[in-house]
């Protein structure tokens, strides 16, 4: 009796420590919070909220985003946000990644293709990351010279871009970027949204294969 006994404690022992490994891995407040104010019309994506002028944000997109989102579950959309409160000419920034984002997508690009080498965003992004981080870079003569550095990387001209951002996709896809302001108040950016309602903390991730994981277990939230 005693044995059988044992075995039956060892079993319920080993069960507890299964469930706090899966179901209890992650904690609200330390590894994420959920948004008083969910991002609407977000269910099954996971939003970037990023600024050009961040320098966390060209971290991220030189090593870890390349590598997390063709990793992402089938059934989450990549859908990258740019913050236009951040940086002198952060109005600029959106409109032309706004401009640059709806190309990729009427080429045929995915979401995950949007860190390869065929994204205009990417080469546009990539353009101003390396002047402002890099070469220091400041655009003193205006945002003309801003605009210049990132329509030069995609090879479009001033005048392709000033009718192409009055497209009312556009329009209203920078009315959806709007939501990031809300986002970045928290912990700044970057910063990372599960189906518009969980928002992941990037001081707790230490890892591509963590940062997925937790990833995974709130799009089921």
């Amino acid at each position: 009796m005693m044995f059988k006994f044992a075995k039956t404690i060892i079993k319920s022992f080993a069960l507890v420590a299964l469930l706090a490994g899966t179901s209890f891995a992650f904690t609200e407040g330390t590894d994420y919070v959920k948004l008083a104010k969910p991002i609407p019309n977000a269910q099954g994506t996971l939003i970037k909220v990023f600024s050009y002028d961040c320098p966390f944000c060209y971290k991220y997109d030189k090593k870890i985003t390349p590598n997390l989102v063709p990793k992402l579950p089938s059934d989450l959309k990549f859908r990258p946000f740019h913050l236009k409160t951040k940086g002198k000419y952060g109005v600029q920034g959106s409109e032309l990644f706004a401009v640059l984002l709806l190309k990729d997508q009427k080429a045929g690009l995915s979401d995950r293709d949007l860190y390869t080498e065929k994204s205009l965003l990417k080469k546009a992004k990539m353009a101003y990351y390396t002047a402002y981080h890099d070469k220091k870079e400041r655009w003193d003569a205006g945002p003309e010279a801003y605009l210049k550095t990132g329509l030069d990387a995609v090879g479009m001209s001033k005048a392709e871009f000033d009718k192409a951002k009055n497209d009312p996709k556009v329009k209203a896809l920078l009315k959806e970027w709007d939501q990031s302001y809300d986002v970045a108040k928290i912990q700044g950016v970057p910063g990372f949204v599960v189906n518009g309602k969980y928002l992941v903390m990037t001081k707790s991730i230490t890892s591509i294969d963590g940062m997925l994981k937790l990833i995974n277990e709130l799009k089921t939230k």
